[in-house]
């Protein structure tokens, strides 16, 4: 037998995690952790700009997200270049007007072997883990800070506290990301913008695809767990809800692991 919670509980918990009346940037949302994301966030009441590449993807996604009467749009995205990130972000402002949540959850992950990577490989996951998030910080948090509230969230990697499956370029960028949510929380916090970072473990999507085909690797991280089992991109749906509302005011620069207890183990 279920119930309905009462209007008062109601009430507390939408004054907590509602999201109604804001709106949401999420890249990389057409998939894996993002798109987990980007489904809670419009859930929780937030309208949704889906930004990546892959229109296919992208329409089916703001398709699911209609069909259950929530707000989304979607905006193809190249964020390998400055010129692709710039034009991306002004297109998602015409959906809905400007953010109040900017999510960073696109990557790539081409990890060869240390004296194989190039200066191509190194210069492209820079480009999109890295200065994509940053371009989209600059463009969106100083009008986040002006109206006065504002929500960045990156998705970061273990790669960026510990060295291991070549961690090479990958690992740096996430490293330089988590970086980048500090000095962003120092600089907009002030004015109510809070910068953070969620840092799964091991999770079977499409940009883990490589060790997802390896059967014997799959159950050994499962097994550096403390839960017992590898991460699922809906996971992450709980924490993005909560760092992208308002019970979490108070919580900036931080790294939050979102990992079964790989990282503690």
């Amino acid at each position: 037998m279920t119930t309905e919670p009462a209007p008062a509980t109601q009430a507390y918990l939408s004054g907590l995690f509602s999201l109604e009346g804001r709106v949401a940037v999420v890249t990389g949302g057409s998939s894996g952790i993002g798109r987990a994301i980007a489904d809670a966030l419009a859930r929780a009441g937030a309208s949704v700009v889906v930004m990546a590449r892959g229109e296919d993807r992208l329409s089916a996604t703001v398709e699911e997200l209609t069909a259950e009467g929530r707000r989304a749009a979607w905006v193809g995205a190249d964020l390998s270049t400055r010129e692709g990130v710039r034009t991306a972000a002004e297109r998602a402002v015409e959906a809905f007007g400007e953010p109040d949540i900017l999510v960073n959850s696109a990557g790539i992950n081409v990890r060869p072997p240390m004296d194989e990577l190039t200066e191509d490989v190194w210069d492209v996951t820079m480009a999109v883990n890295l200065e994509a998030p940053f371009l989209l910080g600059q463009r969106f948090g100083p009008g986040m800070a002006e109206r006065g509230y504002g929500r960045i969230l990156h998705i970061s990697s273990q790669q960026a506290h510990r060295a291991f499956v070549q961690s090479g370029a990958y690992g740096a960028s996430k490293g330089a990301l988590e970086s980048l949510a500090r000095s962003q929380a120092e600089a907009w916090s002030p004015r109510g913008v809070t910068c953070n970072v969620l840092v799964p473990g091991f999770v079977m999507t499409p940009l883990n695809a490589r060790l997802s085909a390896d059967p014997e690797r799959v159950a050994a991280l499962a097994a550096r767990t403390m839960i017992g089992r590898n991460g699922l991109a809906e996971d992450f749906a709980g924490a993005a809800v909560f760092l992208a509302g308002p019970a979490s005011g108070y919580i900036t620069g931080q790294s939050v692991f979102v990992d079964g207890g790989l990282s503690v183990h």
